[in-house]
């Protein structure tokens, strides 16, 4: 994953529905009518940010019937946590010696 990759799910995810959305479905696949419930917004508004959320692979979907059933994409959340977490870390080699083959600073 790259840093515009990176940039892009963050852009995604700085959107407070679709991060409670996110957290929702951390307890498991879900309906788009259970979670319609936790928010004051229409059904509409839950469609788009579901397409945002599906499009940008961090969940995936599936029809039952006349449901739409929405679960979490894990693979891709831990490729987003890894990249976070070399951020917060002594990673060598330092981007910076790699870019500039000198010194961090």
């Amino acid at each position: 994953m790259n840093y515009k990759e990176t940039s892009q799910y963050l852009k995604v995810i700085a959107d407070s529905n679709r991060l409670e959305i996110l957290d929702l479905l951390s307890c498991g696949e879900q309906c788009a009518c259970d979670l319609l419930e936790y928010f004051s917004f229409s059904q509409p508004t839950l469609s788009h940010h579901m397409k945002v959320l599906k499009d940008n692979n961090l969940v995936t979907y599936r029809k039952e019937g006349n449901k739409n059933l929405y679960k979490l994409n894990h693979d891709v959340l831990a490729d987003i946590t890894k990249r976070l977490t070399l951020l917060n870390t002594n990673n060598m080699p330092c981007i910076c010696d790699v870019i500039t083959k000198g010194e961090c600073n």
